[in-house]
């Protein structure tokens, strides 16, 4: 029996300029930082307040992912245009949070807008994926 989703993954080209993002502006916490034997690093990282659900930081080019040259090359692409990404993290304020990564230099494609479900900012990690933050309406 399934009973719950533990890992998701976020592609990356760059796993040390992602744990910068991640851990040093956005504040997440580290859970696995490991190099195996091929050199491919297994990098997981969680929010403080959602330890169990991690996020791993991979590399779809890295030795070991077993893609084709050809989807390797798609993600290339997509990473590189900052196309890939669409989920969503939550915040209690997120005109707090936006004010607060901007200071921090984290780049968003606009100023939070009122939403049917919320109040949303669209927010990219500078290593080709973008995300809403979002203060859903009742949080």
């Amino acid at each position: 029996m399934i009973t719950k989703l533990s890992h998701v993954t976020i592609f990356v080209l760059d796993q040390d300029k992602a744990y910068d993002f991640y851990v040093r502006t956005l504040g997440f916490q580290v859970k696995t930082d490991a190099k195996m034997d091929n050199g491919f690093r297994w990098l997981t990282v969680a929010t403080p307040e959602q330890p169990d659900m991690e996020i791993a930081l991979l590399n779809p080019l890295a030795e070991g992912m077993h893609y084709d040259e050809e989807t390797k090359k798609a993600y290339r692409l997509l990473l590189e245009k900052g196309a890939l990404g669409a989920g969503v993290f939550a915040t209690p304020d997120v005109r707090a949070t936006y004010e607060e990564l901007r200071t921090k230099g984290v780049h968003f494609k606009g100023e939070p807008k009122e939403q049917f479900y919320g109040t949303e900012a669209i927010i990219t990690d500078g290593v080709g994926n973008w995300f809403s933050m979002t203060q859903p309406k009742g949080y």
